[in-house]
């Protein structure tokens, strides 16, 4: 009798995933699939690989989600299934997710394949594996075909000199198949297979295949060739194979009619680069790269310019100025003026690199004058990426030279008559003061930034009073008590009404930013003598600084000299006043 039972409770965890399999609710299958490893442990290693592996193989038919998890979990079941001796059972289910039509699944799928190759045994490897890859390379769907050419490079190491010929014509096959989407992958993973085969064979076999897939009629394909040449070149030791192997294709992907090939040259030029190495760099690269910088359409000439820095810094040492100067630097000062936002802007974030490469007279002479063409560039990120960039330049031409040349655009920008171009330098100046130092920035700047403060534009004093505070956080609070504090009280005696009020909205964010101490010793008075001024607007502002400075305040110094002023303003003829007097009474004081 207990035999009987046991035998019925050992069938039980099968019969209940049978269950949950079928039933009608996604997330109950799904549940279930993700409870796989639970349920094998369960069955034991013999029941797994006897019942529930080929229950799962015979099962693939069901919703997306509930594949791409068991497509996950079959990757990690070769100790359910007794280790290596019988990880090919798993191969069966796999290899029917690897052909579903959902390409997640089928990634997934492949990615598990991919796990358990390593888990195999070389003889297991050619009686199981290898077998899989040739019936998925030559399946009737396209499915199986894209899914095979992920899982040569795998298995080809370990395999023997036979196998390895049969592997190689198959995956050539696949290079060259009728299906769009099946060279699309024979091309993603071309450079992962080259890696692993033989020197010879890369050479005479695989080559002619490449040269064919960066032919292709399809844009999709010949862009996956791109990167698939890096890969290559590596592989090539000798520059004589380089520049006879590859350099051909290479040129052709600049030369590509589709404009996304030659973005995908463009984005991946400096890592080319490293892989050609610096003679055919100075011999091919250099003209090729001229090419993509006047390309007709405006990606691919940013994804260039952005590549601009890194590119001259791996030229060859012995020329690389002369090449910069004559082969690259025309081209630049082109792309400066151009049309598209974006190239400039791409440029721009690089350009100052050339500095330190160039060196001070050459910087001087030729590209300061592209930096202040691009300082008053109308579009603002232009002016952002060469002010972010200024340190580069001033570490090559020091301080003074700086301030001869590009600051004077600066100042002329931080004056002009439009209040946009005002505004959007003001934003930039904690940026230019970070890079300058304190009395470059004092000497130079400083008065510039009081000016804003009175400015006839609210954006601008409203703009300037918010740097205040990112300016004293760089510089510390005894800068502000030294050299803004004074200039901003003395604003509180100003006939107009309206920079007395900027004089509190400064007092505001400085407060936070230089401590209590200050703020009740130095600002706190200023406050106070405003709170009897004639215009309202200005008293019912003081309300509003002093809700902002009570929770820095003592009690004794808000009993003494807060409340005083409060008592007074609650009484105030003015609706608005009253009220922000009384919500300023009703602001706690610090702990």
């Amino acid at each position: 009798m207990a035999s009987g039972e046991s035998g019925d409770e050992s069938l039980y965890p099968i019969a209940v995933l049978v269950d949950e399999l079928r039933n009608e609710d996604v997330q109950r299958r799904l549940n279930s699939i993700k409870k796989l490893s639970t349920i094998a442990l369960a069955l034991g290693v013999e029941r797994t690989v006897s019942e529930l592996i080929p229950f799962l193989t015979e099962t693939i038919y069901d919703e997306d989600e509930v594949l791409l998890a068991l497509a996950q979990q079959l990757g990690t079941f070769t100790s359910l299934v007794g280790g290596p001796d019988n990880v090919h059972c798993l191969l069966a289910p796999l290899e029917s997710l690897a052909a579903v039509e959902e390409t997640v699944v089928r990634d997934k799928a492949v990615e598990s394949l991919r796990q358990l190759a390593d888990e195999h045994s070389v003889e297991a490897l050619e009686a199981h594996f290898v077998p899989m890859i040739k019936r998925l390379s030559t399946g009737d769907w396209f499915t199986s075909r894209t899914s095979a050419c992920g899982l040569y490079s795998v298995a080809y190491t370990r395999i023997s000199p036979g196998l390895k010929d049969e592997l190689r014509i198959h995956f050539r096959n696949l290079c060259g198949d009728d299906t769009p989407m099946v060279r699309r992958a024979a091309a993603a993973k071309i450079g992962e297979f080259a890696t692993v085969l033989e020197m010879e064979n890369l050479k005479t076999e695989l080559m002619p295949t490449f040269i064919n897939l960066a032919s292709d009629e399809q844009d999709s394909v010949r862009l996956l060739g791109v990167e698939a040449s890096i890969k290559i070149t590596e592989l090539l030791t000798s520059s004589e194979d380089k520049a006879n192997l590859i350099m051909p294709t290479i040129q052709q992907f600049v030369q590509d009619k589709s404009w996304r090939v030659r973005y995908m040259v463009a984005d991946k030029f400096t890592e080319l680069q490293t892989a050609v190495g610096p003679e055919l760099t100075q011999q091919d690269l250099v003209p090729d790269y001229q090419h993509l910088l006047k390309d007709g359409e405006a990606e691919v000439r940013a994804a260039a310019a952005h590549k601009l820095k890194v590119f001259c810094e791996s030229l060859p040492p012995d020329t690389r100025e002369q090449a910069i100067m004559n082969n690259i630097l025309p081209y630049v000062k082109d792309l400066v003026a151009d049309a598209n936002q974006h190239v400039k802007s791409a440029l721009a974030s690089v350009i100052m690199g050339l500095s330190p490469i160039l060196g001070k007279e050459n910087t001087v002479e030729h590209l300061l004058p592209l930096f202040l063409s691009q300082l008053k560039d109308e579009c603002p990120e232009v002016r952002l990426n060469i002010i972010s960039n200024l340190d580069c330049v001033n570490q090559v031409i020091g301080i003074r030279q700086l301030s001869q040349s590009l600051l004077p655009a600066i100042v002329e920008l931080a004056e002009d008559t439009k209040w946009r171009v005002r505004l959007a330098i003001i934003e930039y100046m904690p940026l230019l003061a970070g890079q300058l130092g304190v009395e470059f920035f004092d000497e130079k700047l400083n008065g510039l930034c009081m000016t804003w403060l009175v400015d006839h534009v609210f954006a601008i004093r409203e703009a300037a009073t918010s740097i205040l505070k990112k300016l004293v956080e760089q510089f510390g609070a005894d800068w502000a008590r030294n050299t803004v504090i004074p200039k901003v009280l003395a604003m509180s005696k100003d006939s107009n009404y309206l920079h007395r009020m900027t004089c509190l909205f400064c007092i505001n964010v400085l407060a936070e930013a230089v401590g209590p101490e200050i703020t009740v010793n130095a600002m706190l008075p200023i406050v106070l003598d405003l709170s009897s001024d004639a215009v309202a607007n200005v008293r019912f502002n003081v309300c509003k600084t002093i809700m902002r400075m009570t929770p820095m305040l003592d009690s004794s110094t808000i009993n003494a000299q807060i409340k005083p002023a409060l008592d007074r303003l609650s009484t105030d003829a003015d609706i608005d006043v009253k009220y922000y007097a009384s919500e300023a009474a009703a602001t706690p004081p610090s702990s």
